[in-house]
């Protein structure tokens, strides 16, 4: 398996030794440099997941999708973020204008603060440090409160209602997002996301192996609970265009939506690779103990079983969105007050037992 810390230490190596920079000047440009990479990446993949959404949805809706612009329909996604970029940005009249302005960048802020934890390879996790767990949660909230503020600061009814569901319903589901969390944190016996993945290695170790009942529990729970925090189908019901017209973002244009649109696929992203990272081993292969099969399996890159494993987990929930009914808001939250969360406080206790007594494997 490449390291691709072999390559983050040439460079730096290449700044300070070969270019004689100092520490700042290092430091800084390769900052710079990561940053940039998360962006792209971040504007990349929200561009793939929206042309995948669009097909998976004709696909089970018996269509075709978009066809037309470029071969496939695959330049269809650009051209509609062209005419995005294009539209005039506005202010509603009576808006809270600071609020208003703010609110999208807070939603963004939290959604690529997330995307800097996921481990891409070994060696290329952009933020891991020994408590990333904890902070890859507390950064993920900061956007709901972006949503509430976008709803709340737009002078609109409609808006209003969807805030107030969408920070229910999200901070609702976080409790039971984070007790699956701390049931893989229980059996790894680390918050480190490098070290998730590390415990990972090795045949059979990936989580819904090594913890048997109470992981596979929680993966599951894990799934449910994701696709409500980042009010996907059928836990849309912040964004209910049937009666809220478009949710807390209906008075924004341009740019404005475009921030709250890339957040929500880039955030279902950002479940998918939580859940691949925890559960499925991130970068980790398949290990089955057999030395000629495992050998084979290494040699692919770990970004390759990364991308592999999150993109099938996104195939998952995508074909949940479009296969279930939009439930109300009363069914969402009983759901998850009298169902997930007791069932994850159980099943955190079972993990426990599981690791005390070593029944697993």
């Amino acid at each position: 398996m490449f390291d691709f810390s072999i390559v983050t230490q040439w460079f730096d190596s290449l700044l300070r030794d070969t270019l004689g920079l100092g520490d700042f000047w290092s430091i800084l440009i390769e900052c710079v440099l990561v940053g940039a990479f998360i962006l792209v990446a971040y504007a990349l993949i929200a561009i793939a997941l929206i042309f995948m959404e669009r097909k998976v949805c004709a696909y089970f809706q018996c269509r075709l999708g978009p066809m037309r612009v470029g071969p496939w329909g695959v330049l269809q996604v650009f051209a509609d973020v062209l005419k995005m970029l294009i539209k005039e940005i506005f202010f509603v009249d009576k808006a809270d204008k600071l609020l208003y302005a703010v609110a999208p960048l807070l939603v963004i802020i939290g959604s690529v603060g997330a995307f800097g934890f996921l481990p891409w390879n070994k060696g290329a996790v952009v933020l891991d440090f020994n408590v990333g767990i904890f902070l890859l949660t507390a950064i993920s909230s900061i956007g709901v409160v972006g949503i509430f503020l976008a709803g709340w600061a737009s002078n609109n009814k409609y808006s209003v209602v969807s805030a107030m569901r969408g920070a229910v319903q999200m901070i609702s589901y976080e409790i039971s997002l984070c007790l699956c969390l701390i049931t893989s944190v229980i059996l790894t016996g680390t918050l480190q996301v490098s070290g998730i993945v590390e415990a990972q290695t090795g045949p059979w170790q990936w989580l819904i192996f090594k913890g048997h009942i109470p992981a596979i529990i929680a993966f599951l729970t894990f799934l449910v609970a994701g696709n409500a925090e980042a009010n996907r189908g059928p836990f849309d019901m912040a964004e209910a265009e049937s009666e809220l017209t478009a949710g807390h973002h209906t008075e924004y244009s341009g740019m404005g939506f475009g921030f709250f649109y890339l957040a929500e696929y880039l955030n279902l992203f950002i479940i998918s690779g939580v859940a691949a990272t925890v559960f499925l081993g991130g970068w980790a292969p398949v290990n089955i103990g057999i030395e000629a099969f495992d050998n084979v399996m290494n040699y692919i890159p770990g970004i390759v079983w990364f991308f592999g494993k999150s993109f099938f987990i996104v195939w998952l929930l995508m074909w949940v969105r479009w296969t279930f009914p939009r439930l109300r808001i009363d069914q969402i939250l009983k759901l998850e007050w009298k169902y997930i969360m007791p069932l994850s406080l159980l099943n955190l206790v079972l993990m426990t037992l599981v690791v005390a007594f070593k029944l697993h494997f």
